[in-house]
């Protein structure tokens, strides 16, 4: 265990920006990790977990308490009734995860390449891309409980995933310390169940490719978004998509396009529901790519990611961020919300 005072958490976040935190625990086993939360949360004091920083905007206040990040990072798989469950620490990145996971035949998240972060931040926004869900592979989510100091396990049925949300996100009660997925063994990916990767791929909704292609591709269209981590690309700077595409009903999907004299690009969420780009709702409510050009701005590659140019502050985001917000529920009605966990701060 390493502890460090008064770090800046710009460094330990994607955009690069955020204040200092009062202290910094880096634990290498549960054990560890079991005792920095029993004794912050003995002496009152709040606690932020770090995975990637790929997800959070942290306020230029910093954070007043202990941020934990986990070094765990093992794999073990075991082969049970023909399918292959994979136990994986919550500190190891995601995206190794899945390199090898593709590598090793297991079918089910080579269309999550390319994500940043780790494995123990995904269950808890039920991250997703391109067709597929971290929660169609989880089997069951390992964490320990700050309400009863032990450790607990949850079954898929039991983790309430939804679309980029479980049960874990805004309750504070668990730390998630590993994750079991379960595949089936298969050069092939899964179903392909997205427009725009399908015709990437060359292939029809529904049927497969190999799964290495699939990641392949995956990658190239996220680069090609700003949405890869790249230290030569100043649009990866950012901490992916900034809004949800928001889920709405007939009548007001039908409000939208009336608005904006054009269909907008929308995806059925069942029960009468749709799933609209939030993306598209930013563009046409007059917000474009590259623009403004300051220290903050709208990705030049996606109208979702809100990028860090340099020299800017967690507040410019956020102004940028609610002008955005503002502008596409005066437009069209619909209220976009943040997709990253906000800490210290708020929109």
């Amino acid at each position: 265990m390493r502890e460090e005072r008064n770090v800046s958490l710009a460094e330990s976040t994607t955009l690069k920006l955020g204040g200092p935190a009062k202290r910094l625990v880096h634990v290498e086993n549960e054990s560890e990790l079991a005792n920095v939360v029993s004794d912050a949360d003995a002496r009152g004091e709040k606690m932020l977990m770090l995975g990637g920083g790929s997800n959070l905007v942290v306020g230029d206040s910093g954070f007043d308490g202990v941020a934990v990040k986990i070094a765990a990072s093992k794999v073990t798989p075991e082969k049970k009734a023909g399918k292959i469950h994979v136990r994986v620490d919550a500190g190891a990145s995601w995206d190794a995860f899945v390199a090898r996971a593709v590598g090793e035949g297991w079918s089910g998240v080579e269309a999550l390449s390319g994500i940043p972060g780790s494995v123990g931040a995904t269950p808890m926004q039920n991250v997703g891309a391109y067709g597929q869900e971290v929660s169609d592979t989880i089997a069951r989510v390992y964490a320990f409980d700050r309400k009863s100091s032990q450790f607990a396990e949850f079954y898929r049925a039991e983790c309430a995933f939804k679309y980029r949300g479980s049960r874990f996100r805004g309750d504070n009660c668990f730390v998630i310390t590993a994750v079991e997925f379960v595949f089936d063994e298969s050069p092939l990916g899964a179903p392909i169940r997205y427009g725009e990767l399908s015709r990437a791929l060359g292939v029809a909704d529904g049927e497969r490719a190999p799964a290495e292609k699939i990641r392949e591709t995956v990658i190239a269209l996220r680069r090609g978004k700003g949405m890869v981590i790249d230290a030569a690309d100043p649009e990866s700077v950012s901490a992916g998509s900034f809004f949800m595409n928001p889920i709405v009903d007939s009548e007001t999907l039908a409000k939208i396009e009336i608005a904006a004299g054009a269909k907008p690009p929308s995806f059925d969420a069942g029960e009468g529901k749709f799933k609209v780009a939030a993306a598209w709702l930013i563009e046409h409510a007059g917000f474009k790519k590259g623009e403004p050009s300051g220290s903050v701005g709208i990705s030049k590659k996606h109208a979702l990611a809100l990028v860090h140019r340099g020299g800017g502050t967690t507040e410019d985001l956020l102004v940028l961020a609610r002008a955005i917000r503002d502008g596409v529920k005066s437009k069209f009605g619909v209220v976009l919300e943040v997709e990253p966990i906000l800490v210290g701060c708020a929109l």
